[in-house]
């Protein structure tokens, strides 16, 4: 997959758990375990903004493409 999700190395860095980001964004474990291995096929725009908001980050910190070429 092109996309990388880098969350859990953000939530790493904020020294947040699962948990706490899930309450604090509104979205359920089980949604947000599933954005952070890499398995969502979508995310909302408000989420991302929420969790942007709390990690006091970019989206380019939680997601970054990597072309197909250079995964080999």
């Amino acid at each position: 997959m092109p996309l990388i999700v880098n969350l859990d190395v953000m939530m790493a860095r904020r020294k947040m758990s699962l948990t706490e980001l899930s309450e604090r964004v509104g979205i359920t474990m089980a949604n947000l375990s599933i954005l952070k291995k890499g398995k969502a096929k979508a995310i909302r725009f408000t989420t991302l903004e929420a969790i942007c908001e709390i990690l006091e980050c970019q989206p380019g910190d939680i997601l970054e493409f990597v072309s197909e070429s250079k995964q080999v």
